[in-house]
């Protein structure tokens, strides 16, 4: 197993798998000169980042087994010491409100954000040593109505409400937490297996639409992984700063990038409205509207 040199940050990425943010994200690590520890369920997938040099462990981030597992051979590697910890392993999760699964949702919650939680609890005493950086991963869907995609919504907005919160709590310790806010970038969850509409579905007559919606993030001003990575990386990397400067001269709290990011940060900072009438737009929620009009079971229930 690889191990760091004297001197020589490491970084802890979770969910590595090949043609994800995170598998770029540790090839950037690694070319700016961080000893990277790559983890994915299965091990195996990460032969290409074991053959550059960088640490690879098996983990599953919703198995408190496998994160304790993890924690104690990262520390046989790392000495204690962790300065950055990436959470980014994470679910998809397309499916009207209405149609939802509670078991499915469940489990969206635990990868996206109880195994977040988990994972802090168990690096902390690693980070800590090494007064490091969290930096977990979320996405514009945490401020925009998503169509289809409440519950991604919610977990990601979760995530946002914890590392605020989460952020005040570790400032003690001199650990710190950024966020962030993914626009639209090439990922793995694209290609995860799709929900479907259930026959009795009261979208049927827009499931086109519903359709379309699955792969949106894959075919909108879509960035891809690699250009993704190394801007996160380089702002990770940027000096610490007083509050008021950090956005601009140092590593930012709030990391606004991807496809899409520029526009929803503009919306939001102006307000909910703003964004509330791109995003009616943006997923046609008119031809939405027209369509289950017509619908003849629609005009019997009136």
């Amino acid at each position: 197993m690889a191990r760091p040199k004297p001197g020589q940050k490491t970084v802890l990425v979770t969910g590595c798998t090949p043609g994800g943010i995170g598998h770029s994200i540790c090839l950037e690590y690694h070319r700016r000169g961080l000893h990277v520890i790559a983890t994915a369920r299965r091990p195996e997938v990460l032969s290409e980042l074991a053959e550059l040099g960088m640490s690879t462990v098996a983990l599953d981030v919703t198995d408190a087994e496998s994160i304790k597992r993890a924690h104690d051979e990262i520390a046989e590697i790392n000495g204690g010491k962790l300065d950055i910890l990436v959470n980014n392993a994470g679910r998809t999760h397309t499916h009207p409100a209405l149609d939802i699964s509670l078991p499915d949702v469940r489990a969206t919650f635990e990868t996206n954000v109880f195994s977040i939680m988990a994972m802090v609890q168990a690096f902390i005493d690693q980070l800590i040593t090494a007064r490091g950086l969290i930096i977990n991963i979320s996405s514009l869907s945490s401020i925009s109505p998503y169509l289809f995609g409440s519950v991604y919504c919610a977990s990601k907005a979760a995530v946002c409400a914890y590392s605020r919160t989460l952020r005040l709590e570790l400032a003690p310790f001199g650990v710190r937490v950024m966020v962030s806010m993914t626009g639209t970038v090439k990922s793995n969850t694209a290609s995860q297996g799709h929900r479907t509409l259930p026959e009795n579905s009261l979208y049927q007559r827009v499931k086109h639409i519903f359709e379309w919606r699955l792969v949106f993030s894959q075919n909108n001003d879509t960035m891809d992984t690699t250009t993704f990575a190394k801007r996160l990386v380089a702002d990770s990397l940027r000096p610490e700063r007083p509050g008021w400067l950090r956005s601009l001269f140092g590593r930012p709290d709030w990391f606004w990038y991807g496809g899409l990011a520029r526009s929803a940060w503009f919306g939001h900072t102006l307000g909910e409205w703003v964004v509330d009438l791109g995003s009616w737009n943006k997923f046609r929620m008119p031809e939405i509207i027209k369509l289950i009009g017509e619908d003849p079971a629609q005009k019997k229930r009136k």
